[in-house]
């Protein structure tokens, strides 16, 4: 039997990505569309080609029928659309990031521990083809003890094209809280260790000169379990023309008692250098998917634990909130 997916909030398009990939899976069946913003339905009915059901998130709860939650709305209204969802008895798929605060993740923790109900998280990054072929280099023992990860996850601004929401107080939530997930949740993927030692958070205004009160730069600092030494950036630093096409666009390198590895969306793979040999290989990325996170959230739904699953995502999320959290005090 198809799950029944209600979307909410179509204010970022990332979440046409999972209407468009749903909309034909046997698995799932959309059955209500909600957008709130009246300035946002033209552009996802005459854009996007969607056709918004509902105008009022709380009747699309008590009036609709349906098993999943999609989200897309603004960063800071998510968590509260979360929290409603899963007190409605709801499954949660929905666009990074699932909250902007701490207080509201742990309201979406204690839901999840009493309901049982499950989460996913939009988290794309993790099975890239460079991601793939990084992890199938590290556990083949190639790579030995990595020691130290540094990775830059610039993007570019696109002031006017972007979201305007994304400038409004309250509504964004933090650059690193909007970026730095997708390499906390990459990076633990990748070692198989857990991040432990959140060092340091920093985000300050740089490149958006018409909203100075934006904080577009952001850096962080972190260990994993094993000491391994974790450094990265996720500013909005990108060239507004071809910004997400760069070399520079998630470019990671990870240095191992065993060579040097390096990758970036672009490569399709790997670059390596053998600590003994210095000899220099490419290792091209593996056809198959291997962390899905659409897959791993209907394997939870099946009965399977995952462990990428519901647990992970909440425990990755409060980690980059954390983060974010030290940033903002600085």
């Amino acid at each position: 039997m198809s799950k029944k997916v209600a979307f909410a909030g179509l204010r970022h398009g990332h979440i046409l990505s999972l209407y468009n990939r749903i909309k034909d899976d046997p698995r799932f069946e959309i059955v209500a569309v909600c957008e709130e913003d009246e300035a946002a339905i033209p552009v996802a009915e005459k854009e996007w080609s969607l056709q918004v059901t509902h105008r009022n998130f709380e009747k699309l709860l008590t009036d609709v029928d349906f098993d999943i939650l999609a989200i897309g709305d603004y960063y800071g209204i998510r968590g509260q659309r979360v929290i409603a969802g899963l007190q409605h008895g709801k499954d949660i798929l929905c666009d990074k990031p699932l909250c902007t605060s701490l207080s509201e993740l742990t309201a979406i923790k204690e839901l999840v521990r009493n309901s049982g109900r499950k989460v996913g998280l939009m988290l794309d990054l993790r099975d890239s083809p460079c991601v793939r072929a990084a992890k199938k280099l590290i556990d083949s023992g190639r790579m030995g003890k990595i020691h130290a990860i540094a990775f830059g996850g610039q993007h570019p601004l696109n002031y006017g094209s972007r979201p305007m929401w994304y400038f409004e107080k309250g509504k964004h939530g933090g650059t690193i809280n909007d970026i730095a997930i997708h390499a906390l949740d990459a990076v633990e993927y990748l070692t198989g260790h857990k991040i432990t030692d959140l060092t340091a958070g920093r985000c300050w205004n740089a490149f958006s000169t018409a909203v100075p009160e934006f904080k577009d730069s952001a850096q962080v600092m972190f260990a994993l379990d094993d000491q391994c030494g974790c450094i990265g950036d996720v500013s909005y630093a990108a060239p507004e023309k071809n910004g997400y096409t760069t070399p520079f666009y998630w470019r990671f390198t990870l240095w191992g008692s065993g060579g040097v590895m390096e990758f970036c969306p672009l490569d399709n793979g790997v670059h390596f250098i053998d600590h003994a040999t210095g000899e220099k290989e490419f290792f091209a990325a593996p056809e198959e998917s291997l962390s899905d996170y659409l897959e791993i959230f209907m394997q939870e739904l099946n009965g399977v634990v995952p462990v990428y699953g519901t647990a992970h995502l909440l425990s990755v999320t409060e980690k980059t909130l954390k983060l974010q959290q030290m940033a903002d005090m600085a």
